[in-house]
């Protein structure tokens, strides 16, 4: 008879690139059936979205999301109009 392995693990990664703007971060673990992990990224408008996570077979799966106000306040990028 095969018994059942109890699921362990626990991983963490980052992204900062400044050539494309990608920045972001995740860390996740996981005991038996309960998974918990939060990421986070920056949005085109400078601003942080973060969201935490909690999974398991009593609760299901629950997030809560949030976003930080943008770094900074650019100006509008210019309009060019073309005529035919």
């Amino acid at each position: 008879m095969l018994s059942k392995a109890h699921p362990k693990y626990e991983y963490s990664y980052s992204v900062a690139d400044g050539h494309t703007g990608d920045n972001k971060s995740q860390h996740e673990s996981r005991d038996g059936d309960a998974v918990q992990g939060e990421y986070s990224l920056v949005e085109a408008d400078g601003s942080v979205r973060k969201v935490q996570y909690s999974a398991d077979d009593h609760n299901g799966f629950n997030a809560i999301v949030s976003h930080s106000a943008p770094a900074h306040h650019g100006a509008p990028a210019p309009v060019l109009l073309g005529h035919h």
